[in-house]
């Protein structure tokens, strides 16, 4: 970080000289430019510049109380030396924060699509259960859910369940739970007492503004179809279910869930947005990768990001190494701890 700080601050000299001269001053545009580059690093350099001062002043204390024999001015130096270092410490969080800002999605709203991997109807079941476990966690944080679109198995699970969930930061706490959640258990479907290992696929996508993700309507193929449900019974009677296809990336939405089918294209148009922005975000962030299927990788048993262990009452999270020993509590919405260690 210092490295990084001595290069804004040799940066902020230059640009002061550069901003006094003539010459420069005389070229608007050239001017601007730099006068603009001189804003955005003004602040960093500045305390930066405080920084080293005070860095300096606690090192002049430390040498002076370490020559000081007299016990009462030996004893100020040293609350003089703790009240620098407060102001260091201060000053540092602010810098560290500068040159590692928030996500400005944090604050976003988010959309959830949770879709059955490897393991057939005990993945779907699973799928249920981790809709349940993120609902509890919006509950106890007091957010809204509502479902999006939903594709019902008849043992009653989900072969996917999409849903939007609105509140007060909302991708900043669950953004960390993108990708391959493997469980571990004997299924209700399985007589003879075996353990089996299912994977679902968790994609967490911040939502999107209209005037963040404008969409062509020319760049839409839109179908509507009658509405069905588990073992493909019909349980609508009308054409209300709507399928978007958006042709320049081939992403494509359904949704089905409600009676309305301006309600469902709205909610199908909404999902849509999310996951063209996400798209876009991801191609700008190598962090996250390069396309959103990555995300949440291919659904094998191989690849996974945290197992649910019923037999031994044990969640891990294989990215942080660390097991929780309270699978009840935490599908029951307890995220908070999971949470803290992605945040620390």
């Amino acid at each position: 970080m210092l490295e990084v700080l001595e290069d804004i601050k040799k940066e902020y000299e230059e640009l002061n000289q550069k901003l006094s001269q003539p010459e420069i001053i005389a070229h608007h545009e050239q001017f601007q430019k730099l006068a603009k580059r001189h804003s955005e690093i003004a602040r960093a350099a500045q305390l930066y510049i405080e920084y080293k001062k005070v860095e300096e002043e606690i090192l002049e204390n430390e040498e002076l109380k370490k020559n000081e024999k007299d016990l009462e001015l030996k004893e100020m130096i040293a609350e003089e030396i703790e009240s620098l270092q407060q102001k260091k410490d201060k000053i540092k969080d602010s810098l560290e924060e500068f040159l590692n800002p928030e996500d400005p999605r944090n604050k976003k709203n988010i959309i959830v699509e949770i879709r059955a991997g490897a393991g057939g109807d005990e993945a779907a079941l699973f799928v249920s259960d981790l809709f349940r476990m993120y609902s509890r966690f919006a509950e106890r944080n007091h957010w809204k859910v509502e479902v999006m679109n939903s594709n019902p198995t008849e043992i009653g699970g989900f072969k996917e369940i999409i849903f939007d969930i609105s509140g007060k930061n909302v991708y900043g706490s669950l953004k960390q739970e993108s990708g391959v959640h493997r469980v571990q258990r004997i299924p209700v479907t399985e007589s003879g007492g075996r353990i089996h290992t299912s994977t679902v696929t968790v994609a967490i996508l911040p939502e999107a503004e209209e005037i963040e993700m404008e969409i062509n309507p020319n760049d839409l193929k839109i179908d509507r179809y009658r509405s069905t449900g588990p073992g493909g019974q019909s349980v609508n009677t009308t054409d209300s279910a709507v399928r978007i296809t958006h042709l320049p990336t081939g992403i494509v939405v359904t949704c089905q869930d409600e009676k309305s089918q301006h309600k469902n294209k709205a909610k199908a148009l909404k999902i849509l947005r999310a996951r063209l922005l996400d798209t876009l975000q991801q191609e700008k962030d190598e962090e996250i990768g390069q396309q959103r299927r990555k995300q949440v990788g291919t659904g094998d048993r191989s690849e996974r990001i945290r197992t649910y262990n019923y037999p031994q009452n044990r969640v891990t999270d294989h990215r942080i190494n660390v097991n929780f020993h309270n699978l009840e509590e935490i599908l029951d919405g307890n995220l908070f701890e999971i949470i803290k260690h992605f945040k620390e």
